[in-house]
């Protein structure tokens, strides 16, 4: 069984997601203030965290600071209707998804669920590529050890963020649909309303900078998603002779 841990000064709702979540045979301890969250994450033993932005004497952002240089726990952060600036700040500090309040508990079991699946097992990548170093030019990505080097220099990248790159690089130089993203490297359906795999994206091209051309490495393609472009033919997929 699973342990969730949720972080929420809101009683009336960790009862309310207690009783939903251990619906889902999930075992769920609440703690209802940040530092009471951080000690209880850093304990150990929990698959997941439900993590909300806004907490008494300590926010969560800075409970997200405290747990995640010393766990790799993944945290599912809660936010005020979906406030974009605290969408953006939770995943570049580490969060592996976002659900704004209000929000439908059955929406918060999947995501929850999806998050689970994706930290257990690897992402859906095509066979050819499952087990392959990626390198394109300067960029060099190891699914082993799972790091990400630019130009030699490794680059901090959060389980997801690896996750959407690996998906990328598979496919440089083609276009990857938002729906076929959010599907292999977040492992959930997609949602017209789901900005989520935007953000993650924003935040990678932030952390890999640009090219040696001076160019963004993930091209937006208007109306269909996105591409990691590459000049030449990844390594990794040069045909055998």
């Amino acid at each position: 069984m699973d342990r969730i841990l949720v972080i929420d000064d809101d009683v009336p709702l960790t009862e309310l997601l207690d009783e939903c979540l251990r619906a889902e045979g999930f075992e769920v301890v609440a703690a209802h203030d940040g530092e009471g969250g951080v000690a209880e994450a850093l304990a150990g033993g929990y698959a997941l965290i439900v993590l909300d932005v806004m907490l008494p004497r300590m926010s969560g952002f800075e409970v997200l600071m405290r747990i995640r240089p010393q766990s790799p726990v993944p945290v599912l952060m809660l936010t005020a209707r979906g406030d974009p600036v605290d969408r953006v700040t939770g995943l570049q500090m580490g969060a592996d998804d976002y659900l704004p309040k209000p929000f439908n508990e059955r929406e918060l079991v999947a995501r929850i669920q999806a998050i689970l699946r994706r930290t257990k097992s690897a992402p859906i990548v095509p066979a050819a590529d499952s087990a392959s170093v990626l390198e394109v030019a300067d960029l060099r990505l190891d699914p082993h050890s799972r790091e990400v080097r630019v130009k030699g220099h490794l680059v901090d990248l959060t389980t997801v963020e690896f996750d959407v790159l690996r998906v990328l690089l598979a496919s440089a130089g083609e276009t990857v649909t938002r729906e076929d993203l959010v599907r292999r490297a977040l492992g959930r359906p997609f949602s017209v309303f789901d900005r989520s795999i935007d953000n993650h994206v924003s935040s990678l091209r932030r952390k890999l900078g640009p090219d040696a051309a001076n160019a963004e490495r993930i091209k937006t393609i208007r109306g269909a998603g996105y591409m990691y472009a590459c000049t030449t033919i990844p390594s990794s997929r040069l045909p055998v002779r």
